[in-house]
C-alpha cells in the first residue's frame, strides 16, 4: 500500500469517490485550479472540469446555501470552508436548513452534503485560523461530525461520509495535514462512521482523544508507562454519533477517564463525554473524570503551544487520575 499524508489521502478519497459517483461536486473558495489553500483538491479540476469542481465567490453562507439546494436536486455537494473559523456566516444554513432537511420533508429530501473544513491550532495561525468548533454543532440534531487522526482513517471516513444520506461535517486537523503519514489502501476504501478505534490497549486509565491531539495523548500514555501506569487510548474518529459502547467497555475496565481535546473546556465534547460516562458507568468509576483541553479564551497569537493540551499537560492528569 502507498504511504500518504493526510492531504494526499483526503484528495485520494475525493478522486476515487468522484470517479465512482458522478453526482459528487466539489465546491469552495480556490478549490479548482489552485487546488485549495492546503492543496487538498489539487488535480481534481484538471480531471473533472468546471461542472464538478467549482470555484465559488468568497461567501460561506452562499456556498452552503447552494450546497443545500444541490442536495435537494440529487447531487452530492462537498463544500469546503477554507478554515473552520470562517464557518460562522454559514451557521444558519447548516443548522436551520441542512440539518433539518430530511426531518422537515418527512424523508422526501435527503441532505447528502459533506462539509470539509480544516480545524485546530499549532500552525501559527492566530485566533482567526485555529478554532476547533465542533461543540457548536454537537447539539444540532441531524448532523454527523467526523475528525480523523491519520491518513488511512481520513480516506475511509471521508468515503463513508460521501455515501451517507445525512449531512456530515468533516473536520480536518491541519496541524497533521502533512505531519501524519501512513499506509492507505488504494481504490475504494470505506470505514464505518460511528466506530471508535483503540489505538493503545491498556488497563489503568482510559484516555480519549481525536484529531491532532491523539498524538499528544499517545505520547503522554507512553510516558505514563514509565511511571507504571498502563493507559488505554481511544481515538473517537466520529465525534457524533459517539461510539458509546467502545468507550464504556474501556471505562468499565479501567475505572478512570482522561478526556483530551483542544477546543475550550466549557461546553465542549469532553463535558458531554464525562456526563454520558457518569450516567452509564458511575459505579465503575474509581476516580473523578478529568478533562485536559484548550482554555476558555480566544485562541492566542503568540501562546499557541501554551493553549494546546499537549503531552506535558496530559501526563500529570493521567498520573493524578491513576492515584485517585
Amino acid at each position: 500500500m502507498p504511504q500518504l499524508n493526510m492531504v494526499q489521502a483526503i484528495g485520494d478519497a475525493l478522486r476515487t469517490e468522484m470517479r465512482r459517483d458522478d453526482r459528487i461536486v466539489v465546491m469552495g473558495e480556490d478549490v479548482g485550479r489552485v487546488g485549495g489553500v492546503f492543496r487538498v483538491t489539487q488535480g481534481l479540476h484538471a480531471e473533472f472540469g468546471d461542472d464538478r469542481v467549482i470555484d465559488t465567490p468568497l461567501s460561506e453562507l452562499g456556498i452552503i446555501g447552494c450546497a443545500v439546494g444541490m442536495a435537494m436536486y440529487g447531487l452530492v455537494p462537498v463544500p469546503e470552508i477554507q478554515f473552520a473559523d470562517f464557518i460562522w456566516p454559514a451557521y444558519d444554513q447548516i443548522v436551520n436548513e441542512l440539518a433539518k432537511l430530511r426531518y422537515r420533508s418527512g424523508g422526501d429530501f435527503s441532505a447528502n452534503v459533506v462539509i470539509r473544513t480544516p480545524v485546530g491550532g499549532g500552525i501559527r495561525g492566530g485566533h482567526y485560523h485555529s478554532q476547533h468548533p465542533e461543540a457548536q454543532f454537537l447539539s444540532v440534531p441531524g448532523l454527523k461530525l467526523v475528525c480523523p487522526s491519520n491518513p488511512r482513517d481520513a480516506k475511509g471516513l471521508l468515503s463513508a461520509a460521501l455515501r451517507d444520506p445525512d449531512p456530515v461535517i468533516f473536520f480536518e486537523p491541519k496541524r497533521i495535514y502533512r505531519a501524519a503519514r501512513g499506509e492507505v489502501p488504494e481504490g475504494e476504501f470505506v470505514l464505518p462512521l460511528g466506530v471508535a478505534s483503540i489505538t493503545r490497549p491498556g488497563s489503568d486509565v482510559t484516555v480519549i482523544a481525536y484529531g491532532a491531539m491523539l498524538y499528544e495523548a499517545l505520547d503522554a500514555a507512553n510516558k505514563a508507562a514509565e511511571h507504571g501506569v498502563d493507559c488505554e487510548v481511544i481515538d473517537l474518529r466520529t465525534l457524533w454519533p459517539l461510539d458509546v459502547d467502545t468507550v464504556l467497555t474501556s471505562v468499565r475496565k479501567t475505572g478512570r477517564i482522561v478526556m483530551v481535546h483542544e477546543a475550550p473546556k466549557t461546553g465542549g465534547l469532553g463535558a458531554e463525554m464525562v456526563s454520558l460516562l457518569t450516567e452509564k458507568a458511575f459505579f465503575h468509576l474509581q476516580a473523578p473524570p478529568v478533562r485536559v483541553t484548550g482554555f476558555d479564551t480566544p485562541f492566542p497569537y503568540t501562546l499557541q503551544m501554551e493553549y494546546l493540551p499537549l503531552s506535558h499537560r496530559i501526563l500529570p492528569a493521567i498520573l493524578k487520575t491513576a492515584k485517585g
